[in-house]
Protein backbone atom coordinates (compact mmCIF):
# COMPACT_ATOMS: atom_id res chain seq x y z
CA UNK A 1 0.00 0.00 0.00
CA UNK A 2 1.34 3.17 -0.63
CA UNK A 3 -0.34 4.75 2.57
CA UNK A 4 3.09 2.86 4.00
CA UNK A 5 5.07 4.02 2.09
CA UNK A 6 4.44 7.37 2.70
CA UNK A 7 4.56 7.50 5.88
CA UNK A 8 8.49 5.80 5.71
CA UNK A 9 8.68 9.07 3.35
CA UNK A 10 7.27 11.56 5.52
CA UNK A 11 9.93 9.71 8.29
CA UNK A 12 13.03 10.47 6.19
CA UNK A 13 11.97 13.96 5.80
CA UNK A 14 11.65 14.34 9.78
CA UNK A 15 14.82 12.71 9.83
CA UNK A 16 16.71 14.62 7.46
CA UNK A 17 15.33 17.68 9.40
CA UNK A 18 16.47 16.28 12.74
CA UNK A 19 19.77 15.08 11.60
CA UNK A 20 20.98 18.41 9.74
CA UNK A 21 19.83 20.91 11.68
CA UNK A 22 19.46 21.08 15.26
CA UNK A 23 18.30 24.82 15.29
CA UNK A 24 15.87 24.73 12.53
CA UNK A 25 14.45 21.30 14.13
CA UNK A 26 14.01 22.62 17.29
CA UNK A 27 11.83 25.65 15.53
CA UNK A 28 9.51 23.15 13.78
CA UNK A 29 8.56 21.33 17.15
CA UNK A 30 7.06 24.65 18.17
CA UNK A 31 4.44 24.47 15.36
CA UNK A 32 1.22 22.85 15.84
CA UNK A 33 1.32 19.00 15.10
CA UNK A 34 -1.63 19.58 12.05
CA UNK A 35 1.65 21.27 9.45
CA UNK A 36 4.74 20.35 11.44
CA UNK A 37 4.86 17.19 9.34
CA UNK A 38 4.55 19.72 6.14
CA UNK A 39 7.30 21.94 7.34
CA UNK A 40 9.94 18.59 7.84
CA UNK A 41 8.85 17.41 3.75
CA UNK A 42 9.72 21.26 2.70
CA UNK A 43 13.34 21.22 4.64
CA UNK A 44 14.19 17.74 3.48
CA UNK A 45 13.80 18.95 -0.23
CA UNK A 46 15.81 21.88 0.55
CA UNK A 47 18.21 20.06 1.95
CA UNK A 48 19.08 17.67 -0.13
CA UNK A 49 19.47 20.01 -2.78
CA UNK A 50 21.47 22.42 -1.11
CA UNK A 51 24.02 19.32 0.47
CA UNK A 52 24.77 18.48 -3.06
CA UNK A 53 25.91 22.01 -4.32
CA UNK A 54 27.83 22.30 -1.09
CA UNK A 55 29.16 18.88 0.25
CA UNK A 56 29.58 15.84 -2.63
CA UNK A 57 32.91 17.19 -3.44
CA UNK A 58 33.91 13.52 -4.57
CA UNK A 59 31.14 13.38 -7.01
CA UNK A 60 29.68 14.96 -10.16
CA UNK A 61 27.60 17.15 -8.48
CA UNK A 62 26.54 18.31 -11.99
CA UNK A 63 25.14 14.98 -12.68
CA UNK A 64 23.57 14.76 -9.20
CA UNK A 65 21.92 17.86 -9.53
CA UNK A 66 19.87 17.60 -12.71
CA UNK A 67 19.09 13.87 -11.72
CA UNK A 68 17.25 15.51 -8.82
CA UNK A 69 15.82 18.40 -10.42
CA UNK A 70 13.96 15.69 -13.12
CA UNK A 71 12.97 13.47 -10.35
CA UNK A 72 11.60 16.65 -8.67
CA UNK A 73 9.24 17.51 -11.86
CA UNK A 74 8.32 13.51 -11.85
CA UNK A 75 7.28 13.22 -8.63
CA UNK A 76 5.12 16.24 -8.57
CA UNK A 77 3.98 15.20 -12.05
CA UNK A 78 2.99 11.96 -11.06
CA UNK A 79 2.26 12.02 -7.33
CA UNK A 80 5.14 9.82 -6.42
CA UNK A 81 8.73 8.93 -6.14
CA UNK A 82 11.00 6.31 -4.88
CA UNK A 83 13.02 8.87 -3.66
CA UNK A 84 11.39 9.51 -0.26
CA UNK A 85 12.50 13.06 0.24
CA UNK A 86 10.48 13.78 -3.12
CA UNK A 87 8.16 11.69 -2.57
CA UNK A 88 6.63 13.58 0.84
CA UNK A 89 7.42 16.91 -0.79
CA UNK A 90 5.17 16.21 -3.64
CA UNK A 91 2.56 15.34 -1.12
CA UNK A 92 3.19 19.08 0.52
CA UNK A 93 3.23 20.53 -2.82
CA UNK A 94 -0.61 19.23 -4.05
CA UNK A 95 -1.59 19.50 0.00
CA UNK A 96 -0.95 23.19 0.00
CA UNK A 97 -0.89 24.40 -3.47
CA UNK A 98 2.98 25.47 -3.39
CA UNK A 99 3.99 27.39 -7.06
CA UNK A 100 6.02 25.78 -9.17
CA UNK A 101 7.73 28.87 -9.67
CA UNK A 102 8.81 28.98 -6.03
CA UNK A 103 10.40 25.86 -5.88
CA UNK A 104 11.91 26.55 -9.42
CA UNK A 105 13.12 29.26 -8.07
CA UNK A 106 15.11 27.46 -5.53
CA UNK A 107 16.40 24.82 -8.16
CA UNK A 108 17.65 27.92 -9.99
CA UNK A 109 19.87 29.94 -7.32
CA UNK A 110 21.18 26.46 -5.86
CA UNK A 111 22.01 25.51 -9.45
CA UNK A 112 23.99 28.70 -9.49
CA UNK A 113 25.96 27.62 -6.16
CA UNK A 114 27.61 24.97 -9.02
CA UNK A 115 29.90 27.04 -10.85
CA UNK A 116 29.52 30.92 -9.61
CA UNK A 117 31.30 32.20 -7.15
CA UNK A 118 31.21 35.84 -7.31
CA UNK A 119 28.01 38.23 -6.55
CA UNK A 120 28.83 41.50 -7.95
CA UNK A 121 25.72 43.33 -8.23
CA UNK A 122 22.97 43.86 -5.45
CA UNK A 123 20.53 42.51 -8.40
CA UNK A 124 22.81 39.18 -8.43
CA UNK A 125 22.63 39.42 -4.81
CA UNK A 126 18.72 40.09 -4.48
CA UNK A 127 17.99 37.59 -7.22
CA UNK A 128 20.14 34.51 -5.46
CA UNK A 129 18.99 35.57 -1.79
CA UNK A 130 14.94 35.51 -3.07
CA UNK A 131 15.50 31.69 -5.14
CA UNK A 132 17.59 30.74 -2.00
CA UNK A 133 15.76 31.89 1.20
CA UNK A 134 12.99 33.87 -0.18
CA UNK A 135 11.16 31.17 -1.32
CA UNK A 136 11.78 29.07 0.98
CA UNK A 137 9.57 31.04 3.58
CA UNK A 138 6.97 31.48 0.97
CA UNK A 139 6.54 27.55 0.85
CA UNK A 140 6.39 27.50 4.12
CA UNK A 141 3.66 30.23 4.69
CA UNK A 142 1.33 28.45 2.25
CA UNK A 143 1.69 25.60 4.65
CA UNK A 144 0.94 28.02 7.45
CA UNK A 145 -1.89 29.85 6.15
CA UNK A 146 -3.29 26.26 4.68
CA UNK A 147 -3.47 27.69 1.39
CA UNK A 148 -5.45 30.61 1.49
CA UNK A 149 -4.31 33.11 -1.12
CA UNK A 150 -5.51 36.28 0.59
CA UNK A 151 -3.63 35.65 3.74
CA UNK A 152 -0.76 34.35 1.57
CA UNK A 153 -0.76 37.62 -0.14
CA UNK A 154 -1.21 39.53 3.14
CA UNK A 155 1.84 37.87 4.70
CA UNK A 156 3.95 37.13 1.66
CA UNK A 157 6.56 40.16 1.86
CA UNK A 158 6.89 40.22 5.16
CA UNK A 159 8.19 36.08 4.87
CA UNK A 160 10.58 36.93 2.10
CA UNK A 161 12.26 39.47 4.52
CA UNK A 162 12.53 36.99 7.45
CA UNK A 163 13.35 34.33 4.39
CA UNK A 164 16.20 36.96 3.76
CA UNK A 165 17.25 38.15 7.26
CA UNK A 166 17.67 34.28 8.07
CA UNK A 167 20.28 33.85 4.95
CA UNK A 168 21.81 36.80 5.21
CA UNK A 169 22.67 35.69 8.88
CA UNK A 170 23.93 32.38 7.63
CA UNK A 171 25.97 34.67 5.07
CA UNK A 172 27.44 36.12 7.94
CA UNK A 173 28.37 33.22 10.30
CA UNK A 174 29.75 30.79 7.47
CA UNK A 175 31.86 33.76 6.03
CA UNK A 176 35.20 30.86 6.94
CA UNK A 177 33.23 27.81 5.52
CA UNK A 178 31.84 29.78 2.25
CA UNK A 179 34.95 31.97 1.20
CA UNK A 180 37.77 29.56 2.23
CA UNK A 181 36.36 26.45 1.66
CA UNK A 182 34.09 26.71 -1.15
CA UNK A 183 35.30 30.31 -2.59
CA UNK A 184 31.80 31.92 -2.59
CA UNK A 185 31.28 35.60 -1.71
CA UNK A 186 28.16 36.33 -1.81
CA UNK A 187 27.77 39.98 -0.95
CA UNK A 188 28.40 42.54 -3.48
CA UNK A 189 31.29 45.04 -3.01
CA UNK A 190 33.05 43.49 -0.06
CA UNK A 191 36.40 42.20 0.09
CA UNK A 192 36.04 39.19 2.11
CA UNK A 193 39.78 38.67 2.57
CA UNK A 194 39.71 41.76 3.74
CA UNK A 195 36.29 42.31 5.60
CA UNK A 196 36.17 45.58 8.10
CA UNK A 197 33.68 46.98 10.63
CA UNK A 198 32.31 49.22 7.85
CA UNK A 199 31.05 46.88 5.56
CA UNK A 200 30.03 44.53 8.67
CA UNK A 201 27.86 47.35 10.30
CA UNK A 202 26.40 47.93 6.55
CA UNK A 203 25.33 44.15 6.61
CA UNK A 204 24.12 43.86 9.88
CA UNK A 205 21.96 47.51 9.16
CA UNK A 206 20.78 45.41 6.27
CA UNK A 207 19.20 42.63 8.48
CA UNK A 208 18.04 44.50 11.09
CA UNK A 209 15.75 46.13 8.56
CA UNK A 210 14.49 42.59 7.12
CA UNK A 211 14.43 41.10 10.79
CA UNK A 212 12.02 44.13 11.49
CA UNK A 213 9.82 43.67 8.18
CA UNK A 214 9.92 40.23 9.09
CA UNK A 215 8.65 40.28 12.93
CA UNK A 216 5.24 42.40 11.59
CA UNK A 217 4.47 39.42 9.72
CA UNK A 218 4.86 36.60 12.20
CA UNK A 219 2.82 38.55 14.72
CA UNK A 220 -0.90 37.77 12.33
CA UNK A 221 0.47 33.95 11.64
CA UNK A 222 -1.85 31.81 12.10
CA UNK A 223 -2.10 30.39 16.03
CA UNK A 224 -0.55 27.14 14.56
CA UNK A 225 2.63 28.72 13.11
CA UNK A 226 3.20 32.01 15.23
CA UNK A 227 5.30 29.94 18.46
CA UNK A 228 7.47 28.03 16.17
CA UNK A 229 8.49 30.59 13.86
CA UNK A 230 9.21 33.68 16.60
CA UNK A 231 11.17 30.36 17.73
CA UNK A 232 13.35 30.68 14.48
CA UNK A 233 13.45 34.62 14.85
CA UNK A 234 14.29 34.80 17.88
CA UNK A 235 17.53 32.11 17.41
CA UNK A 236 18.48 34.02 14.09
CA UNK A 237 18.31 37.24 16.64
CA UNK A 238 20.61 35.80 19.20
CA UNK A 239 23.06 34.49 16.44
CA UNK A 240 23.16 38.72 15.16
CA UNK A 241 23.81 39.62 18.65
CA UNK A 242 26.93 37.28 18.50
CA UNK A 243 28.06 38.71 15.33
CA UNK A 244 27.86 42.18 16.33
CA UNK A 245 30.51 41.46 18.85
CA UNK A 246 32.11 39.71 17.39
CA UNK A 247 35.22 41.66 15.61
CA UNK A 248 34.92 41.86 11.79
CA UNK A 249 38.39 39.77 11.34
CA UNK A 250 37.45 37.54 14.14
CA UNK A 251 34.07 36.48 11.99
CA UNK A 252 36.73 35.61 9.42
CA UNK A 253 38.27 33.26 11.59
CA UNK A 254 35.70 30.38 12.56
CA UNK A 255 31.70 30.24 12.63
CA UNK A 256 29.80 31.74 15.69
CA UNK A 257 27.09 29.04 17.04
CA UNK A 258 24.53 29.27 19.78
CA UNK A 259 25.22 26.72 22.70
CA UNK A 260 22.15 24.63 23.57
CA UNK A 261 21.70 25.79 26.69
CA UNK A 262 21.51 29.50 25.30
CA UNK A 263 18.98 27.77 22.46
CA UNK A 264 16.63 26.15 26.14
CA UNK A 265 16.83 29.81 27.64
CA UNK A 266 15.72 30.94 24.46
CA UNK A 267 12.96 28.60 24.11
CA UNK A 268 12.03 29.79 27.47
CA UNK A 269 11.82 33.69 26.45
CA UNK A 270 9.72 32.78 23.14
CA UNK A 271 6.76 30.83 24.92
CA UNK A 272 6.84 33.37 27.47
CA UNK A 273 6.30 36.22 24.98
CA UNK A 274 3.58 34.03 22.79
CA UNK A 275 1.62 32.94 25.93
CA UNK A 276 1.34 36.65 27.26
CA UNK A 277 0.87 37.62 23.63
CA UNK A 278 4.06 39.83 23.08
CA UNK A 279 4.18 38.94 20.12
Amino acid sequence: MKAIFDIVSRSCSRTVTNSYSTSFSLATKMLAPSIRQDIYNIYGFVRFADEIVDTFHDYNKEELFEDFEKDLHKAIEARISLNPILNSFQETVHKYGIQKELYNAFMNSMRLDLHKSEYLSIEEYKQYIYGSADVVGLMCLKVFVHGDNSKYEALKRSAMSLGSAFQKVNFLRDLKADYDDLSRSYFPNVDLSQLNEVNKQHIIDEIEEDFKNGLNGIAHLPVEAKFGVYTAYIYYRKLLQKLKSIPSLEIRKRRVRVPNYQKAGLLAKSYISYRLNLI
